[in-house]
């Protein structure tokens, strides 16, 4: 029974300790046939998110509802974990197949490689979940407070310049932690990546804990581990994970891991606030320091990790992966194709799958800017490969502006979320490549629909934040600029330019300013430099096309609630 009295915290927490939700799926059977209406509150509201599902908003966003959350249909968001975004050709049309039969025909790609389906219905999830289990996949800790799909490279084992193929830890720190009742009660969410990829395209700074392969020489031999950053994260308030004084050996990994696990299952300080229950904030505010925490880690784990390792985080590199690659492997190359903001629909999937098969051995990845990569293609058949995705509205030489946007779910879907992201971003792609064609920079160009930076707006080269503005006495989705986000060498918080303006009048914001960069760049200028070298005041003008006061970031009234991040 809910105690009036209880905050949202605490009765998160009664909830956890009454029952281990990954133990209930007799429930969620009994569910199925007795209907939507037999399924009680703490199922609907949380012990479901740890089987990855939530309910699906009504398409009005957080302002159709009340208390920072927007009204639920009867409809059910389903995220699949696909540890690594690595699956093969049989298990991308199982996806396909239920896309078709349960979600409408549509699925989402994430920024953390899951697949991400709408429209399922409380009578149809058993059977969802059971083709998944039968094909080797599942949905078990894709949300709630547990460890969310674990990220990797995409072309992990392919990849020409990797420092070391990291998918088989990767797999070992997935099945230590799905299912393991040991960590089925965390203060909230748990984010981890491991990679051997050069240009970190995991993105170990926003992870809780953020692995990535490099080499020390030592008494004259070559050995490979790993640097360990902890505590990043975005939301509201981004952090970017501080790295550790460590050089953790591949057999350190998962003691490491379960470790770091550990220190935020335990810390009590982290479940009085919703708000404020990721393992960055013992960063942010109850004073943990890297050497602190380093020392408290190598208590748990019972030995002392080496000093780290010199490094070479990456300098402007761009992560997606798209576009044609060789392997390391002479004879074969990877074939990355844009998915534009990450929809796919249930043609698309099964048609990619199909091609997997045609031309290389069924090996498809999903990658952390919502695109797809197939792997193991021989050099002579990537073009064809190239032309037939591009045939199915998935190019392999799409523009700067396709390849680069990525998107949250929006208001379409997300209860928390203030404007509508997919089809705007669609749009924003398409007026783009209209007004600068042939513009060539790499850009992020990030879309979230509100504060809690799904779309993850704080790291890219263009982040929109969702807003509204009132004209004649509606409510109209808007968006606030934040610019020069970056990662690797030159990591940086996006900053606020004080700049917002309706989602209609965001291309010419966005051409004018890309327009004043081309014209006034110096020789070799990216755009991060150029960025860096002017003002806010500055970048505000040239969004504007005039000088214009600062705008605060507005919190909507009844702040939105740190929420679902992909």
């Amino acid at each position: 029974m809910t105690n009036p009295t209880e905050s949202k915290a605490q009765r998160v927490e009664r909830l956890k300790r009454e029952q281990n939700p990954w133990e209930g799926i007799e429930q969620i059977r009994r569910f199925a046939r007795e209907g939507f209406d037999s399924i009680p509150p703490e199922w609907v509201g949380t012990y479901l998110r740890w089987w990855g599902v939530y309910t699906q908003g009504d398409g009005l966003g957080v302002l159709g509802g009340k208390g920072g959350e927007g009204k639920a249909l009867p409809y059910f968001m389903v995220r699949i974990r696909i540890p690594g975004g690595q699956l093969y050709s049989h298990q991308l049309r199982t996806i396909a197949g239920i896309t078709e039969r349960y979600a409408r025909g549509t699925a989402d790609i994430t920024v953390r490689q899951n697949i991400q389906l709408h429209w399922v219905t409380i009578q149809d999830l058993p059977a969802v979940l059971e083709a998944l289990w039968k094909c080797g996949l599942n949905t078990m800790g894709a949300c709630g407070d547990v460890t969310r799909n674990i990220t990797g490279c995409p072309v992990a084992g392919v990849d020409a310049h990797e420092i070391f193929d990291a998918s088989g830890l990767l797999q070992e720190a997935n099945r230590l932690f799905v299912g393991n009742s040991e960590f089925v009660n965390l203060p909230r969410k748990f984010k981890i990546c491991i990679s051997g990829c050069p240009v970190w395209c995991e993105y170990p700074e926003i992870n809780d804990i953020g692995l990535t392969a490099i080499r020390r020489k030592t008494r004259g031999d070559w050995e490979t581990g790993f640097s360990l950053r902890v505590g990043g994260g975005l939301s509201t308030d981004p952090h970017l994970a501080v790295r550790l004084n460590a050089f953790v050996k591949q057999h350190q990994v998962l003691p490491a891991l379960k470790g770091v696990a550990q220190i935020f299952r335990d810390s009590e300080n982290l479940r009085e606030n919703r708000e404020r229950a990721r393992l960055k904030f013992l960063f942010l505010k109850h004073g943990w320091t890297a050497e602190t925490f380093q020392r408290e880690l190598e208590q748990r784990i019972g030995f002392k990790l080496d000093p780290a390792a010199d490094e070479q985080a990456p300098a402007d590199v761009y992560r997606d992966h798209v576009g044609i690659h060789q392997q390391r492997q002479p004879e074969y190359s990877y074939v990355g194709a844009a998915v534009l903001r990450g929809r796919i629909s249930a043609e698309q999937l099964r048609s990619a799958a199909d091609l997997s098969d045609k031309y290389a051995g069924g090996d498809i990845r999903f990658t952390n800017m919502q695109n797809l990569v197939i792997v193991n293609v021989p050099n002579p058949s990537t073009h064809a490969l190239a032309d037939e995705l591009a045939s199915i509205s998935l190019p392999v030489a799409g523009s700067s502006f396709f390849r680069g946007i990525v998107a949250c779910s929006g208001s379409e879907y997300c209860k928390l979320a203030i404007t509508e992201t997919k089809n705007f971003s669609r749009w924003l792609v398409e007026e783009l490549e209209e007004r600068l064609p042939g513009f060539e920079q790499h850009l992020r160009l990030h879309v979230t629909g509100c504060p809690n930076s799904c779309g993850q707006h704080w790291i890219a080269d263009l982040g929109l934040e969702g807003k509204k503005i009132k004209v004649d006495g509606r409510m109209r989705d808007a968006y606030y600029f934040c610019v020069g986000g970056a990662v690797g060498l030159h990591q940086s918080i996006a900053r606020p330019v004080g700049y917002r303006c309706l989602a209609s009048d965001v291309p010419d914001a966005i051409e004018r300013l890309l327009g004043r960069y081309l014209d006034e760049r110096l020789p070799g200028e990216n755009l991060r430099k150029f960025f860096s070298r002017h003002s806010n005041d500055e970048l505000r003008e040239r969004l504007a096309g005039e000088l214009v006061a600062v705008v605060a970031r507005d919190v909507p009234q009844g702040r939105v609630p740190a929420g679902m991040e992909s």
